[in-house]
């Protein structure tokens, strides 16, 4: 019942865009900070992004400041990633995630986050 799912990801030229979409259940996601991690074959799970639960805060690894831009839309219990100017780089499995310890600011340390969804693949190729 308490649930987070991802998509939105698929196969992309460099340059282009996608944005993925983190859907939650089961908890309203004004209760919670959320974060966006990725995870590459043969490497350990990065914070990229991250938001409070009111949106007032985010926080961006430096690799993807200026390209990608996270949003949240409480009234449809859904976070956002918008990722512009995509990278070889950027390739991996993106996994959303939810604290309900970290929640008027919030972090992109994996190791506040309970809650976690699945993943979506992003792939970046020509």
């Amino acid at each position: 019942q308490l649930q987070l799912v991802e998509s939105g990801g698929g196969l992309v030229q460099p340059g282009g865009l996608l944005r993925l979409s983190c859907a939650a259940s089961g908890f309203t996601l004004d209760s919670v900070s959320i974060g966006w991690f990725r995870q590459a074959p043969g490497k350990e799970r990065e914070g990229v992004s991250c938001i409070s639960s009111s949106g007032g805060r985010t926080n961006y690894a430096d690799s993807v400041k200026g390209r990608f831009t996270i949003s949240r839309d409480n009234a449809n219990n859904t976070v956002y990633l918008q990722m512009n100017s995509l990278e070889a780089e950027d390739t991996a499995i993106y996994y959303c995630a939810a604290s309900l310890r970290v929640r008027v600011g919030c972090t992109i340390g994996p190791g506040a986050y309970i809650y976690w969804g699945q993943g979506t693949q992003v792939t970046v190729s020509s």
